[in-house]
This record gives C-alpha cells, sequence and structure tokens, in this order.
C-alpha cells in the first residue's frame, strides 16, 4: 500500500470513527454542536449513510489484500448494524424504539465482531493492541447512556384520566416534546363537563401565572438591547418607586411602625421576588394597604397601577426575603418605559408573533370563545364549574390592564413553542428571541444562601429562583417530591397548570388543567407518570 494511500485510508477511518463517536453520543438527544447546520435528526440520518457507504468501500478493499483490510473489515462490521437501527429508528419503520435500537449494538455488533476477526484473521492483531482500542471505543460509545430517560405512554394516559376519575381534574392534557420531536400527547376528561365538551388539543386555558415567564423573556430582550442592567435600581427608570418605605411592625400602641429600606429595589429583585411586595391580602397592615390600592383593577392601566403600588409599603428589605408577589407587573410597567410601547402590543410583536403562538393573548376574539375551557373551584370536596362571567372576564371582555403577572391565555400548541424556544436556548425554527447566554442567566438559582425565608417556594422541591423561573438545584430529596432533573427551570399557574424545560433530558411539557384552588398533586402525578416515580436525575452540585 503507498503511503498516500495508506494516509487516505487513515483519514476515512479516522473521520467514520469520529463521526460515529460523535453521533453516537447524539443520536437519540436530538442535540447537534452549533456549528452544524442541520436540523438534529437529518444529521443523524446523513451520518448513517455516510458511516454505512464508508464501511462498505473499506470492505471492498478487503478482496484485494489491502493491508489493514482486517481493520476495515471489523469497523464495516462494528458500524453498520448500529446504522441500520439507527436509520430504521430515525424513520419510525419497524416500530425500533430506543431500547431495541440499543439492544442490536450492544448483543449483535460483538457477535459480528468475533466473526470478524475470525474470518480475516485479525486476531492474530490483538498484540498491537489497536484492534482492542477499536472495539472498547466503538462498543462503548455507540450504547446509549443507561440513565436515559424514556417516556411510557400507557402511565402517562394512566395518571391523565386518574385526574379526571378522582375528582381532581374536570378535563387534563398534556404535551411532551423530547429529543428533537413530539414524544407525547393525551388529553382526559372534559374542556366543559357540564355540557359534555371534551378535552382537546385546541382547547384555550387561562395560563394565569404562566403568563410570568412570557413576561421575562420580553424584559430579558431589552436587557439583551442594553436598556437597563440587572442591578440598576428600579427607581431610576420608574421614579414613582424612589421613597419606598419597609413594614418593621408595631409600637406598643398598635401603630404600624415604617423605614426606609437598607437599600433601594434593583431591577434583579422584581425578576426573582425579593422587592419585598405584597400580592394581595395577608395578616400585616401592609396587606390591607395593598387591597386597598387594589392596584391590579381590571380597570386600571400599567402606569396607575405602579402609582398605586407604590404607596404600599414593602413586606421587608429588598433582597432579604423571596416571597412571591406583583414584581412581575412591575416587569410589564418597566417594558412599556424602556420600549416606548404598550406592554402587550410589544410582548405580541417581539416575543408571540416571531414564535407562532397565535392563540395566545390577553384579550381573545370572540369566535376562539367555544374553545375555551371552563373553570372548575374545588369547593367541599367536588369540583363546581365557575359562572362563564367569572371565566370570560380576563380574555374575553375589554379591560385596561394587561398584566405582565397573569392574563394570557393560550394551548397546550402555542405554549409548546414558547418552551421549546428556551428549551432551543432562545431560538426555535430559525427564529432568535434571546441568545443562549440570557437563557443560561434566567435558568441559574439567583437567590442567595442568606435568603432563608421563602414562603411557599420549597413546596415545589429543591429548588430555588432564577429570572422569572423556579430553578431545580439537586436532586428530589423526598419520595413526595415532584420528580425532576436538576437544570430544569419552570413555573405554573394558579388554575395548575404547569410547564417545564428539562435540557438534561432535553425535554419540555405543557400541562393543562384549570382546578382551583392550585392543586400540587396534579402536578407531582403528571411528573412521575412522565419521568416514573423514583427519577432522581443527575446529582447537581
Amino acid at each position: 500500500m503507498t503511503t498516500i494511500a495508506r494516509i487516505l485510508l487513515g483519514a476515512a477511518l479516522a473521520f467514520a470513527g469520529i463521526s460515529h463517536l460523535t453521533w453516537s453520543r447524539l443520536e437519540f438527544r436530538a442535540q447537534v454542536p452549533p456549528w452544524v447546520p442541520l436540523g438534529p435528526d437529518l444529521v443523524v440520518v446523513l451520518s448513517g449513510i455516510v458511516e454505512i457507504a464508508l464501511g462498505l468501500a473499506l470492505v471492498f478493499l478487503v478482496r484485494y489484500r489491502v493491508p489493514l483490510g482486517w481493520l476495515a473489515a471489523a469497523f464495516f462490521v462494528l458500524v453498520f448494524p448500529g446504522n441500520i437501527a439507527q436509520l430504521m429508528y430515525h424513520r419510525d419503520a419497524f416500530g425500533l424504539n430506543t431500547d431495541r435500537a440499543r439492544t442490536i449494538r450492544l448483543f449483535f455488533q460483538p457477535v459480528l465482531i468475533l466473526w470478524a476477526l475470525w474470518s480475516t484473521g485479525a486476531w492474530r492483531a490483538y498484540r498491537s493492541g489497536a484492534l482492542a482500542l477499536l472495539l472498547l471505543c466503538s462498543v462503548s460509545l455507540s450504547a446509549q447512556p443507561q440513565d436515559a430517560l424514556r417516556l411510557d405512554p400507557a402511565h402517562i394516559e394512566e395518571a391523565l384520566h386518574q385526574m379526571v376519575a378522582d375528582g381532581r381534574a374536570a378535563g387534563a392534557s398534556v404535551l411532551v416534546w423530547q429529543e428533537g420531536r413530539e414524544a407525547y400527547f393525551g388529553a382526559a376528561g372534559f374542556a366543559d363537563r357540564e355540557a359534555q365538551r371534551p378535552m382537546t388539543r385546541d382547547a384555550i386555558a387561562q395560563i394565569y401565572s404562566m403568563t410570568k415567564p412570557i413576561t421575562g423573556v420580553a424584559m430579558m430582550q431589552l436587557w439583551e438591547q442594553g436598556k437597563f442592567g440587572l442591578d440598576d435600581p428600579l427607581a431610576r427608570y420608574l421614579p414613582e418607586f424612589a421613597s419606598m418605605q419597609v413594614y418593621a411592625g408595631k409600637d406598643p400602641a398598635g401603630a404600624p411602625i415604617y423605614r426606609s429600606p437598607a437599600r433601594p429595589i434593583i431591577i434583579r429583585d422584581i425578576m426573582r421576588h425579593t422587592a419585598g411586595f405584597a400580592y394581595g391580602p395577608g395578616s400585616t397592615p401592609v396587606h390591607e394597604a395593598y387591597v386597598k390600592a387594589d392596584p391590579l383593577a381590571l380597570d386600571i392601566d400599567l402606569a396607575e397601577m405602579g402609582r398605586r403600588l407604590s404607596k404600599v409599603p414593602l413586606l421587608f428589605d429588598p433582597g432579604s426575603q423571596w416571597s412571591y408577589s406583583i414584581a412581575v407587573d412591575v416587569q410589564a410597567l418597566l417594558v412599556e418605559k424602556l420600549s416606548g410601547q404598550p406592554f402587550a402590543e410589544y410582548v405580541r410583536q417581539h416575543v408571540l408573533e416571531p414564535l407562532g403562538m397565535h392563540d395566545t393573548a390577553w384579550r381573545q376574539p370572540d369566535e376562539k370563545l367555544p374553545r375555551l375551557l371552563a373553570l372548575y373551584r374545588k369547593t367541599g370536596g367536588k369540583l363546581v364549574r365557575d359562572p362563564d362571567s367569572v371565566t370570560r372576564r380576563l380574555n374575553f371582555q375589554n379591560n385596561r390592564l394587561t398584566g405582565g403577572g397573569f392574563g394570557l391565555s393560550s394551548t397546550v400548541d402555542d405554549y409548546m413553542r414558547f418552551a421549546r424556544m428556551l428549551l432551543g436556548a432562545g431560538e426555535l425554527e430559525g427564529t432568535r428571541i434571546l441568545k443562549p447566554s440570557t437563557i443560561r442567566l434566567m435558568s441559574v438559582d439567583q437567590l442567595d444562601a442568606r435568603v432563608t425565608q421563602r414562603l411557599f417556594l420549597p413546596s415545589k422541591g429543591s429548588v430555588g429562583f432564577g429570572l422569572d423561573f423556579a430553578v431545580r438545584v439537586s436532586q428530589p430529596q423526598k419520595p413526595e417530591e415532584s420528580r425532576g432533573a436538576v437544570g430544569e427551570f419552570f413555573w405554573d399557574g394558579a388554575a395548575s397548570t404547569l410547564f417545564w424545560v428539562d435540557p438534561a433530558n432535553q425535554l419540555a411539557a405543557v400541562f393543562f388543567v384549570q382546578t382551583m384552588p392550585f392543586d400540587g398533586t396534579l402536578h407531582r402525578d403528571i411528573r412521575a407518570a412522565i419521568y416514573g416515580p423514583n427519577y432522581l436525575g443527575p446529582k447537581g452540585d
């Protein structure tokens, strides 16, 4: 064999080996390096074709007794069955799933390797160690990770039907996206139980606080443009918040005491719920002042919301506690101020329309009313349907207020497009909404370890809080805790809706029900159905 031929053969083997080594790690993950201009499925299919063609070409050289022919033969039998399985899996042929494709690799390949060694006399080459290295690399790297998450559709379907059967939901649906494709959709029960209208995929749900992450994305678009800094004082842009006071208890006569805060509210505070704002009724004079101010009245605009809220004292010093609050509605006011556009118009133009979320809005067209889910409230152990006037007031009447923390309605498919953008590091189908680094910043825990008072946040599991998302920071610690993977980020809504993004498993899920008050057992059960009841996932820190 000439030097040039050896170089070419070696280069071909190296290319095929690197290709096999690289894409075997990615083939069921639907994740490709950023420098690859092709979609993940196409990359896997093309890499399989290339490897098979190279293997055939190299084995053909054995016929002419080219030195290293045994290596070509071994390489061929190593990659050929695995890539046939790979191609069949990605073309949905013969019903192959991930487990069966892996079985072909792990059990059939060693048999074929032994045959190749015997038929070519290559066993003598073991003294050089080259073939042993090839076998070790190819077999070990072609195997899929043992902890890869695999969905069980039957378990998910059973969980949805059980939620309806035991009276926790009138209807439920879930959409799961994994590894670059839709992995599951299912629905059970009714969109309107009294009308016997079934739960359908195009049903429109009120998502309440699942509005908040969309507002957070709008905020971070402006941050990327240099419109503000996360540690800038809020009052630099909204001066009405310059003279806030903090509640400091009561004097001996029972009168409330107020003082200046230890530091001003910064923008990071309003994105991680550490500003100190109240959010409804409660046990302190601050809560009484909040209720009296009524800053989320639907007949006022965001500017008036800000003026009313700025007169309500803070519950604690900014940055010292985590407390769920009206802060995301303040974000909406800030978006208006910094963009020069009405908040709803900015979100529509820069987030919803670019993502193709055509069924998501604060004010829905009247012709979509028949698709609206009925809203149910647990009363006396039973689900009672809310009056139509209550159900329709946020989305099917003309309100002045477009809240940043509530008010949107959407479909599972629409919200999944938003979740897929987050899973795709800020991009969906070629449309970039945020930079990958911005998504990473939003999905990293922003809470200082000294923030030990966290209201209800611990009930969400082993989580911290990023910028408008809860963030899982460690494995589930208790059997009753919702399952999930470290690094996931998520949020939910008052009517028990939920979404999450799980980069470790290349998964996003959107879960819709319309049950009030909020029922966390529904989230526990849908997560257990998707992950398995004992799933722990990566360890994290």
